[in-house]
C-alpha cells in the first residue's frame, strides 16, 4: 500500500505491501519487517513462526486477521533502505454489517448507470464466495457485479462481503459504498435571452424580424403574445418554435415574429416574447419606433471608414498577439502587480492532487511525479501549498470524510490522468471534486495527462458538463525546465500567488531525468 497512514478494521484480513519499482531487483532474503507499538521507542522484529496471525508474502506483511493491538508503526528494511507505515486499527461496529469510518462515497445521477463491482484483487485466489448487502439485507448479484438504471430508491449502503479460506479457517473481508442518487443535472432554471425591454428603430414599408429565444428545459416553450389593433392587419407572421439541444445537454429555443411592410399601426405597440415553464411565465418586451434618418457628409464618411479600418487592423493584431502569448502575459501581469488571490478566501491548500495510488511497479513513475515532482516544483519553487493524500491525511480518521474535507479546503483539483487512473481508491476524489466544480462552484479542475491516454471514456460523463477544462500533456523531454510551456500553463491555471524569489526559472529539474 502506498499510503503512509492506514486505517484497518479489527477482525478482518489485512496486508501492508511495498510498491517495488521496475528498476529494483527482487531480493526477499534481505528484507525484514519490524513493529513499533504506539508509545514505545523499541522496534520488534516480526517473525511468522512466533505469531500464527502474521505471514510474509513477497514484499507484503499479512494479518490473519488484524487486531486492535496491532496499531503502531511498521518498518520494511531492505539493506540500507527503510520504509514506514503507521497503522491504526479501529473497532468493528457490532450492531451493523459495516463500519462507518471505512465507507467509500459514490454519487449517481437518477436514470444513469449504477454499478457496484465487488472485487479485491489481492485476495482473489482465496475467495470462496462473494455476497452483496444493501443496508445490511442481502441482494442478488450476477457474478461479482450489481448494475441497473439508478432510481431514487436505490440510495443506501452497499456492502461487499468476500469469504476467504486460509489455513483451514474462514475469514470475511468487507468493502462498503454509500451510494447517493442525485437528481437530473440537466434540469435548469429557464431564462429568456436578452434585455427585458427592447426598442427597435424601423422604417415604414420595410420588414423586421423579432427573435424570441431562451435557455430552457425540454418541456418548456416560447411564443409571442400580442393583440392586433386592427384585425384586418395581416402583416404579422409567427413562425414555428425551433428547439435545439446544446453540447452541454441544455435546450435552446427560438421563435421568430416577422413583421412585413411595417405601417403606423405597428409602431409604439408592445410585442411580448413569453417563456412558459413549470415555474410560471417570463416576458421580454419589444416595441417598434420610427427611425430618424440623418445624412452623413461624404468626406466625413470616408475618413470614418479609413479610421475604422485602421482601428480594426490594430485590434486584430493586438488580439492575435494576446492570443499567442496569453499565458505569458497573464503571468507577467500577476508578477507585475503582485496579485495574490489566496489571501481572503479561507482555503488551506492551493490544490488537492488526485493520482493513482495502487501498488503497481508499472505505475512507479506516475506515483513519483504526483508525490515528488509536483511538490518539488509548485511548493518549493513557486510557493504553492499542495495536499498530497499519503503525506497529509492523518491516521485514525475516516478516509472518505477527510478526502472530502481536504477537497473543500483546496482551490484547485489536480488530476494526474492515466489509463489506470479510475480505481476505487481515487474514484471518490474525482466525484467529490466534480460535485464541488459543478454544483458548488467552489473549485476548478486541472487535468494532467501524464502518459498518453487514447480514450477518455473512462472518465465520468459529468466532467463534460464543466464549462471548460484544459488537459496539460506531460512530455518529459520538453518539460524539464521550470520555464517550459508545461509549467507555465500549470501556473496559469493555478490561483494567482506571489512567487518565492531566489531561483532561476531556467533551472532544469534533476528528478525528471529518469524518463
Amino acid at each position: 500500500m502506498s499510503r503512509l497512514h492506514i486505517t484497518a478494521v479489527e477482525g478482518e484480513p489485512f496486508y501492508l505491501k511495498y510498491c517495488r519499482s521496475s528498476s529494483e531487483h527482487k531480493n526477499e532474503k534481505n528484507t525484514r519487517w519490524c513493529y513499533q507499538p504506539n508509545g514505545s521507542l523499541e522496534q520488534i522484529e516480526l517473525n511468522p513462526s512466533n505469531s500464527p496471525r502474521i505471514a510474509f508474502h513477497e514484499y507484503a506483511l499479512e494479518f490473519w486477521p488484524v487486531e486492535l493491538s496491532d496499531s503502531g508503526s511498521y518498518f520494511l528494511k531492505m539493506g540500507n533502505d527503510t520504509h514506514e507505515w503507521k497503522l491504526n486499527v479501529i473497532r468493528r461496529n457490532k450492531h451493523n454489517c459495516f463500519t462507518e469510518k471505512q465507507v467509500n462515497t459514490r454519487t449517481v445521477e437518477v436514470k444513469k448507470h449504477l454499478m457496484i463491482k465487488c472485487e479485491t484483487p489481492y485476495y482473489r485466489k482465496l475467495i470462496n464466495k462473494t455476497s452483496l448487502y444493501k443496508n445490511c439485507e442481502q441482494i442478488e448479484i450476477r457474478g461479482n457485479t450489481f448494475e441497473k438504471n439508478a432510481e431514487f430508491e436505490d440510495q443506501g449502503y452497499y456492502t461487499c462481503v468476500f469469504s476467504l479460506h486460509y489455513n483451514g479457517k474462514l475469514f470475511n473481508v468487507t468493502k462498503t459504498f454509500n451510494v447517493t442518487i442525485a437528481g437530473d443535472y440537466n434540469s435548469i432554471t429557464p431564462v429568456l435571452l436578452g434585455p427585458k425591454f427592447n426598442q427597435i428603430e424601423v422604417e415604414l414599408g420595410k420588414s423586421e424580424q423579432l427573435n424570441c429565444s431562451a435557455l430552457l428545459n425540454k418541456d418548456d416553450t416560447v411564443y409571442w403574445n400580442f393583440r392586433k389593433e386592427n384585425e384586418t392587419d395581416h402583416n404579422l407572421h409567427e413562425e414555428q418554435e425551433i428547439k435545439i439541444k446544446t453540447s452541454e445537454g441544455k435546450w435552446h429555443a427560438s421563435r421568430i415574429l416577422r413583421i412585413e411592410n411595417i405601417n403606423e399601426n405597428n409602431l409604439n405597440f408592445l410585442y411580448n416574447c413569453t417563456l412558459a415553464s413549470k415555474g410560471g411565465t417570463d416576458v421580454r418586451v419589444f416595441i417598434l419606433v420610427r427611425k430618424e434618418n440623418v445624412d452623413i457628409p461624404g468626406h466625413i464618411f470616408t475618413r470614418g471608414m479609413i479610421t475604422a479600418v485602421f482601428i480594426l487592423v490594430a485590434v486584430v493584431g493586438i488580439v492575435t498577439v494576446c492570443a499567442i502569448y496569453r499565458v505569458d502575459l497573464a503571468l507577467f501581469y500577476r508578477h507585475l502587480i503582485g496579485r495574490d488571490e489566496t489571501l481572503t478566501d479561507g482555503k488551506t491548500y492551493d490544490a488537492f492532487v488526485s493520482y493513482l495510488r495502487e501498488c503497481r511497479p508499472e505505475s512507479y513513475e506516475e506515483h513519483a511525479f504526483a508525490v515528488e515532482v509536483l511538490p518539488s516544483v509548485l511548493e518549493k519553487h513557486f510557493g504553492y501549498k499542495l495536499c498530497i493524500f499519503e503525506r497529509d491525511v492523518l491516521p485514525g480518521g475516516a478516509v472518505v470524510d477527510e478526502v472530502h474535507s481536504l477537497i473543500e479546503k483546496s482551490r484547485r483539483l489536480i488530476i494526474v490522468l492515466s489509463q489506470s487512473y479510475m480505481s476505487n481508491e481515487v474514484r471518490y476524489e474525482l466525484e467529490s471534486g466534480l460535485h464541488e466544480a459543478l454544483v458548488e462552484r467552489k473549485i476548478k479542475i486541472i487535468l494532467i495527462e501524464f502518459t498518453p491516454v487514447s480514450d477518455f471514456m473512462f472518465l465520468p460523463q459529468s466532467l463534460e458538463l464543466l464549462k471548460s477544462h484544459q488537459v496539460l500533456k506531460w512530455k518529459a523531454d520538453k518539460s524539464l525546465s521550470y520555464n517550459s510551456r508545461f509549467w507555465k500553463n500549470l501556473r496559469y491555471l493555478m490561483p494567482a500567488k506571489k512567487i518565492k524569489p531566489g531561483r532561476d526559472e531556467s533551472e532544469v529539474l534533476p528528478v525528471l531525468s529518469w524518463t
